[in-house]
């Protein structure tokens, strides 16, 4: 995969986790994916409604415009609403906007935090010694954001929580700006976690590098 953040951004990044962590005593892992799921039917949402769409035209056009010839205009409605379901479905695989359209925000969300459980027990974030980890994932394609803690932060990080840290960096991620989106994201996160009975000498369990995936 290639990467989305620029180097500048991931060593100011990795910098103002290890600041966070030091004041916090909490483990955080920043991780940017391409896409969650491959989504294999929504080429066929598009081929079905660029068919239909051309299958009504062609049938208005034919009420107009009768052709003499009924094995043509077979012939031509079948190559028209073919192709044009055939165009949307390829559309769906170059131009992400498009495929978007036919994803439902519930799906999306469900793939995204099923992709962010998978990488937090892959990246065996749960391994920490007080169980203070938590994972802040973004999913591009979905172009939504996950906030995972582990067991230890749960009090801290609720649903509603997260949805602050989340809806603070929503503005970034719409308009591309994924590395401010991750920045926006850890600055909440700072000044939502408590400090309370972090460890004298912290001792950093996880690695501070950005996770970057293609994903599925």
């Amino acid at each position: 995969m290639k990467h989305t953040l620029i180097v500048e951004e991931r060593s100011q990044l990795n910098q103002r986790i290890a600041d966070v962590e030091k004041r916090t005593g909490v483990q955080i892992v920043l991780a940017v994916i391409e896409r969650s799921d491959a989504y294999a039917e929504l080429p066929w949402k598009a081929f079905a409604l660029g068919s239909a769409i051309v299958g009504l035209m062609v049938l208005v056009l034919n009420l107009l415009w009768p052709l003499t010839s009924v094995s043509t205009a077979a012939l031509l409605a079948i190559v028209m609403i073919m192709a044009a379901g055939a165009g949307f479905a390829l559309l769906t695989v170059f131009v992400p906007d498009f495929a978007r359209l036919f994803l439902h925000t519930q799906r999306a969300e469900m793939e995204t935090r099923q992709y962010a459980e998978s990488l937090f027990l892959s990246k065996q974030m749960f391994a920490t010694s007080d169980r203070k980890a938590v994972l802040l994932l973004i999913s591009l394609f979905e172009r939504q954001v996950i906030v995972f803690p582990d067991t230890g932060l749960a009090g801290e990080l609720s649903q509603d929580v997260a949805e602050k840290i989340i809806n603070h960096m929503r503005p970034y991620l719409k308009a591309g700006k994924t590395g401010r989106a991750l920045e926006a994201g850890v600055k909440k996160l700072a000044e939502i976690i408590s400090v309370g009975g972090r460890p004298a000498a912290f001792v950093n369990e996880l690695s501070n590098e950005i996770i970057e995936e293609k994903g599925a």
